[in-house]
């Protein structure tokens, strides 16, 4: 079954009760749903998965960036990370992307839903226990062991917050996985009036079959198109029967 997008309103909920503990599986757990949120990633690029074909992104994919200048995140002073005005993230052997390209975004300016910010967070938690470069993003450690995030535990904590913030948003538990996260971004995308073109380059999209399916479920995308089509709707053909 085809899940649905996740309202941001879900989404924004679940990541901020992330970041209220001092647990570091649940902190990390709201920078991997806030890094698969804004760069439109796979389920197994940011969360551990059975999938056999799944390729995380990692530690030495990242790259901070001060403007036009990058940071070593690695050995530059940590109070340097804070600086950061953009990260990227580069492509190995991801599905449909082009080794060694980047893709990259800016600061959000929310001060919660930033993935600059969960970047950062992500960055000083692997400096704090030493990780070493190929360290999935989805790892975090304590001071004792070292553990994944799971996509089933992402799955669960989002359907957990929608069992109660659904009703508002039309969404079911049983609508949604974390499957929803990435097609919630180009959701939101889309609202935005961001040109579908744009969006399938992102999320590495090789057909508008995504794009498609999301034009019929938000409701700010179809609700103007009645109003739009009494407004525009008048119009004659030239005649095509021949003369004489």
């Amino acid at each position: 079954m085809r899940v649905k997008p996740i309202p941001l309103q879900i989404i924004l909920h679940v990541v901020t009760e992330c970041y209220r503990t001092q647990d570091p599986a649940t902190n990390t757990m709201g920078q991997m749903i806030t890094l698969g949120f804004f760069f439109l990633l796979r389920p197994g690029e940011y969360a551990l998965t059975d999938n056999a074909d799944a390729t995380p992104f990692r530690n030495c994919d990242v790259h901070l960036l001060h403007h036009n200048t990058r940071l070593n995140h690695h050995t530059c002073p940590e109070h340097m990370l804070d600086t950061a005005t953009h990260v990227a993230l580069e492509f190995t052997n991801q599905k449909n992307g082009v080794r060694g390209e980047l893709v990259g975004l800016g600061r959000s300016g929310h001060a919660v839903l930033c993935p600059v910010i969960a970047t950062i967070a992500r960055l000083k938690h692997f400096r704090l226990h030493r990780a070493c470069p190929k360290t999935p993003l989805y790892t975090y450690f304590t001071h004792h062991n070292h553990g994944f995030i799971k996509t089933d535990s992402l799955t669960q904590l989002m359907r957990r917050a929608c069992s109660y913030l659904g009703p508002t948003v039309g969404v079911t538990p049983q609508d949604i996985s974390i499957r929803s996260l990435r097609s919630s971004g180009a959701m939101a995308l889309l609202c935005a009036d961001v040109d579908p073109d744009r969006i399938r380059l992102v999320g590495r999209w090789k057909s508008d079959e995504m794009l498609r399916y999301l034009h019929v479920q938000a409701l700010p995308i179809v609700a103007p198109l009645a109003t739009l089509m009494v407004q525009h709707g008048f119009f004659s053909f030239i005649p095509n029967n021949r003369l004489g």
